[in-house]
């Protein structure tokens, strides 16, 4: 008998109250003749909160900001911000700014005008203005470059110019669609910091859209991962990557070894597992089913591998090491299992031990609590690459 995950993403109107804050999607629908982009979408967002949707391309993501900021209408459904409905408002009656990865600045304007246009659109008196982009651009840590014009600045303070003239509106929902795309390693995770930094100070409620993992769960206090329309899971970073829901969101958020399983039940605090012949563990608290067929999950960093015996109580594997790739803080191992599937480690580079070189027999193990068991999915539904 298998035992239905809990729900990860209730929808307000499944709980039967509406919540009167924040930013409400309920059962939105977005069609494009025959094809689906999100499907019957429920979804809350607290105010205040810093909110990422994750997905790959084509997943919805982007289509449901673009409801939000009412740049796509929903073929069905309805958004409500601070509880009043937006649905059919037009863009500029919305009290919604978008941050686009493409920066979207005015050539011709210093950073300064760029930054006040908004203000000047909306009739604010001269005196407001000036004070106004001047609190702006000291938040964002650019107060001293007011007069220069964006051909003149770097692809972050660009950024930061967008965040500016986004922020100074006051509105109550800042959408960022990609907003760091356009940038090198080192100056996107630069700017992951900056926007959190920023969010906590100005205390505005932020939708981050992302198809980078790393991005969502360094900034959001909340991810959502979405495929084909749907939200498959929604939670805290930590809670998302060490319990996935599915294969696909275990696969899509990090890395994860999957083994083709059979689970016979609890035992004890614990639900007895075989795979390809072997006896495991898993946790009954950190098992989406408990009986029939499964996938017994773990991640590679929580693998360890020794060429002596493996410590009591521990889940292992016995195997041969096929490739070994020093990366820095890791060694990535690659090790072959008897039934001839490869199981990934990350062993920390701690200068305790020297590399353990292809060839060499090993034990993999590790602690059954760092397990999951999830229900067994089509290969359409958990066919994701790592990333």
């Amino acid at each position: 008998m298998s035992v239905a995950p809990t729900p990860v993403a209730a929808s307000p109107a499944a709980t039967g109250v509406a919540p009167t804050g924040g930013l409400t999607l309920a059962g939105v629908t977005k069609r494009f003749g025959a094809f689906v982009a999100v499907d019957d979408l429920g979804l809350h967002i607290p105010e205040g909160s810093f909110f990422a949707l994750l997905g790959a391309s084509g997943c919805g993501k982007t289509t449901t900001l673009r409801m939000v900021a009412g740049l796509e209408e929903p073929t069905a459904g309805s958004i409500t911000l601070g509880g009043k409905d937006i649905t059919r408002m037009r863009p500029h009656q919305r009290p919604v700014n978008t941050v686009f990865q493409s920066y979207a600045l005015f050539p011709h304007m210093t950073v300064e005008q760029n930054v006040a246009f908004g203000l000047q659109q909306r009739k604010v008196k001269r005196a407001e203005i000036k004070p106004a982009v001047r609190a702006m651009l000291e938040l964002v840590q650019l107060a001293d470059y007011g007069h220069r014009r964006p051909a003149q600045l770097s692809g972050g303070q660009q950024q930061r110019v967008a965040l500016a003239r986004a922020l100074v509106n006051h509105p109550q929902v800042l959408l960022l669609d990609e907003p760091l795309g356009a940038l090198d390693l080192k100056l996107r995770r630069q700017m992951q910091i900056e926007l959190k930094r920023i969010q906590t100070e100005v205390g505005l409620t932020f939708v981050h859209v992302t198809h980078d993992q790393e991005e969502a769960m360094t900034m959001a206090d909340t991810v959502a991962v979405m495929n084909a329309g749907r939200i498959e899971q929604l939670g805290a970073p930590t809670e998302i990557y060490e319990f996935p829901a599915s294969t696909f969101v275990a696969n899509f958020l990090g890395q994860s070894n999957l083994l083709t399983a059979n689970a016979h039940g609890p035992s004890g605090d614990d639900v007895a597992v075989e795979a390809y012949g072997s006896r495991f563990a898993v946790p009954a608290a950190r098992s989406r089913v408990t009986s029939g067929p499964a996938h017994l999950g773990v991640r590679p960093e929580k693998l360890h591998v020794t060429t002596e015996v493996a410590p009591d109580g521990h889940n292992a594997v016995p195997g041969v090491i096929t490739d070994s790739s020093y990366v820095g803080v890791s060694t990535q191992y690659l090790v072959r299992a008897p039934w001839g599937d490869e199981l990934a480690v990350f062993a920390p580079n701690s200068g305790t031990g020297g590399p353990l070189h292809p060839g060499t027999e090993v034990t993999v193990h590790w602690h059954p609590a760092h397990s999951f068991l999830l229900a067994p999915e089509s290969s359409a539904e958990s066919g994701v690459e790592p990333a």
